[in-house]
């Protein structure tokens, strides 16, 4: 059923908020900043997540995190993990692959500092990174953007065959492949070149995108 609350549109949400109670992808409760189906029921919902997250009593209260809806992400761990690898691809010059992908390095010490920004939801299994008192914070942490949009579980794949350590999807399509030399979060900005948010897309032609 479809929630009365103040901020819910039932108008412009009743259709696809159903639809996504019915696949059961919304059925959780937010519990001590944790949302175990937020990933699952943003992707259902689409482009119409910030405006209808109230129907299914999912929003977060801080508002102003809302605006960045391209720097919302999710982060998991990639298991078959091959650092010779991901250090090999990332050095390839530009044309020299045909995957389609850019490098970007960024210091370990601005990475870190993550965890500090209120204005990006970080989903999935992940922990929280911290540094050593040993860890050398001016060492810098290379990712990999794919250059297209792709759905999390392409990315997911993507990642995992150029031997990234874990994946970054960030919910406008754009993958990012975290490299072992990084600590945990990589980069928090979604700068494929070609995966930018549009304002009003439609939602056909975003889910053509991210097929």
């Amino acid at each position: 059923m479809v929630s009365s609350s103040n901020g819910c549109n039932k108008a412009l949400c009743a259709s696809d908020v159903s639809k996504c109670l019915l696949q059961e992808l919304c059925q959780c409760q937010i519990k001590d900043g944790n949302c175990s189906c937020c990933s699952d029921c943003m992707l259902c919902m689409g482009n119409l997540w910030d405006q209808c997250c109230d129907c299914v009593g999912l929003c977060i209260k801080n508002k102003e995190s809302r605006k960045h809806s391209a720097r919302r992400s999710s982060l998991e761990e990639l298991s078959m993990s091959v650092p010779s690898l991901f250090r090999a691809v990332s050095t390839m010059h530009e044309g020299e692959s045909t995957l389609g992908w850019t490098a970007h390095t960024l210091p370990v010490s601005e990475e870190l500092a993550q965890s500090n920004h209120m204005d990006h939801i970080l989903l999935g299994v992940h922990s929280v990174a911290t540094a050593s008192p040993l860890t050398n914070t001016s060492v810098l942490c290379t990712v990999l953007y794919f250059n297209t949009c792709m759905s999390m579980r392409r990315c997911h794949l993507s990642c995992e065959s150029v031997g990234a350590s874990r994946y970054r999807w960030f919910h406008n399509g754009c993958c990012q492949c975290v490299g072992p030399d990084c600590h945990g979060y990589g980069s928090k900005e979604p700068i494929c070149q070609q995966c930018q948010p549009k304002e009003g897309i439609s939602e056909g032609k975003k889910e053509k995108a991210l097929k």
